[in-house]
């Protein structure tokens, strides 16, 4: 098995930077039949290494963009983005993400997920507080996705973001680093 470098690893998937290197297999992989019209992942090498660059002093937000990679083969299966993050008082940030065709369907991006939010809430990780996950309201497997992670929702937000040439609803979903994760149990009194 090769080696690669994860910053958090569970039983299937580890997460891991995104790297110029991976550009080729992550355009190759990408899905964007799968995603659309909820996104569009980059398709040619100029566009992937922009979306992999560290954003640069006075660009704007924060952020981290991870790899998913299968941990047996260290295929890339999928990414996960948490954007605008925001530090100070606010600690949060935006979750995006998305699975690649071959690995749709066999919970791995729930599994990454998972440790994405772990990530973002450790204090040796993103050390946040609270992560939103905006949802076009048709993109039901996503919003399953969120809710079997315990994300709460919050509201719809209209003519949110501009996707696929017009602006679309978004639900917001979130979670804090207070919530119990799914399954846990619920202290009362």
């Amino acid at each position: 098995m090769p080696y690669f470098p994860y910053l958090v690893e569970g039983g299937r998937v580890g997460l891991r930077p995104l790297r110029p290197a991976d550009g080729a297999e992550f355009t190759a992989r990408a899905s964007r039949e799968l995603h659309h019209p909820w996104l569009s992942p980059p398709e040619t090498a100029a566009a992937y290494e922009a979306y992999a660059a560290p954003p640069t002093a006075g660009a704007g937000a924060a952020k981290a963009g991870l790899l998913v990679c299968e941990r047996e083969s260290g295929a890339i299966a999928g990414f996960v983005n948490v954007n605008n993050i925001v530090l100070g008082a606010f600690r949060c940030g935006a979750l995006g993400y998305g699975a690649f065709a071959h690995a749709a369907g066999r919970g791995l991006m729930r599994e990454a997920l998972g440790l994405a939010v772990g990530h973002a809430f450790a204090a040796d990780g993103l050390a946040l507080h609270r992560l939103e996950a905006n949802i076009q309201p048709g993109n039901t497997a996503s919003i399953a996705l969120v809710r079997g992670l315990g994300f709460r929702l919050e509201g719809l937000s209209p003519d949110f973001l501009h996707v696929d040439g017009a602006w679309r609803d978004h639900e917001r979903w979130a979670i804090t680093a207070e919530m119990p994760p799914p399954g846990a149990p619920h202290r009362t009194g």
